[in-house]
C-alpha cells in the first residue's frame, strides 16, 4: 500500500509507544514493540530487507545505485514517545491551511495555541498543521523523524535517478528515557556519517549535544537558614 508522509505520521501517532522510565526492561515498554512491527510490514512491502533485536530497534539499507566506494550514511530516530504525557488514543487533527488563527484543542479547550505564546506559528502561515486532540501529546517527538525516514526510503527506491550511496536506517526505543542506544550494533549498522531527524526548525542542522546526566544525593542533617536568628532571637556570629 502506498503512502505519503503525511499517512505514515498519522498512523504512527496512533500507536501508543509511551517509554517507562520506572521500568528496568529493554524496551521499557513492549507497546513500543507494536510500531516496530507496523513498520517492518511497511519495509516488507516496499522490498526493503529489514531486521528488529530484542529491544524493537529496527535496521534496513538500501544498496547504493551509483557504484561502489561512496560513503555510507544512516539516518535515525526513535519510535517512543516521552512519558510527561499520555500516549494512548492520541487522535491527530490536521488544521489545513492555517492562517494565523487560535488553534483551540477540542478534547480540552483551556488548550489553546496561539502565536503570542508560540512565535513559531507565524513563519506557518499557509501550511497544514497537524496537532493532538488536548488530552494527550501529539507525539511527534519523534514520529515526524520516523515518517521522514521511512518515507525517504520509499522515494529512494522508486526514483531510481535520484543517485545516492548505501543508505542505512536506525530507528531505536526508549530515547526519551535516556536509553536510546544502549543496544546499537555498530557493526551491524555499519556507516560512515549518521543523522538523527529528531529537532525543530527545517533546515537546521545540530553537531553538538547536552548532557542528560542525572546525580541524586541525600543529605541527612538538620535543615537551617545561617542568615536567619538561632537562639534566643541572637544572630549566631556567623550568621553573616
Amino acid at each position: 500500500m502506498q503512502y505519503t508522509v503525511r499517512d505514515r505520521f498519522l498512523r504512527y501517532v496512533q500507536v501508543d509507544t509511551e517509554a517507562d522510565p520506572l521500568s528496568a526492561t529493554s524496551p521499557s515498554s513492549e507497546k513500543q514493540k507494536w510500531l516496530t512491527e507496523i513498520i517492518l510490514e511497511e519495509l516488507a512491502e516496499m522490498g526493503i530487507k529489514a531486521q528488529t533485536n530484542e529491544s524493537g530497534y529496527i535496521y534496513a539499507s538500501l544498496p547504493s545505485n551509483c557504484g561502489p566506494g561512496k560513503d555510507k550514511v544512516f539516518f535515525c530516530a526513535h519510535l517512543d514517545t516521552a512519558p510527561d504525557c499520555s500516549g494512548k488514543d492520541v487522535k491527530p487533527i490536521v488544521h489545513s491551511d492555517y492562517q494565523g488563527q487560535d488553534l483551540v484543542l477540542p478534547d480540552d479547550t483551556t488548550q489553546v495555541l496561539t502565536s503570542t505564546k508560540y512565535p513559531a506559528l507565524k513563519n506557518k502561515i499557509g501550511h497544514d498543521l497537524i496537532t493532538a486532540s488536548g488530552l494527550t501529546l501529539l507525539g511527534s517527538d519523534d514520529k515526524s523523524g520516523v515518517a521522514i525516514i521511512v518515507d525517504a526510503f520509499y522515494q529512494m527506491l522508486n526514483n531510481p535517478n535520484l543517485p545516492h550511496g548505501e543508505v542505512k536506517m536506525l530507528l531505536t526505543t526508549d530515547e526519551e528515557i535516556g536509553r536510546g542506544v544502549a543496544h546499537v550494533d555498530l557493526d551491524l549498522l555499519d556507516a560512515d556519517y549518521g543523522y538523527t531527524l529528531d529537532g525543530g526548525d527545517l533546515g537546521s542542522i545540530e553537531f553538538e549535544n547536552f548532557s542528560a546526566n542525572k546525580a541524586v544525593i541525600d543529605i541527612n542533617g538538620v535543615s537551617a537558614h545561617q542568615a536567619m536568628p538561632r537562639e534566643n532571637g541572637k544572630c549566631h556570629k556567623n550568621c553573616f
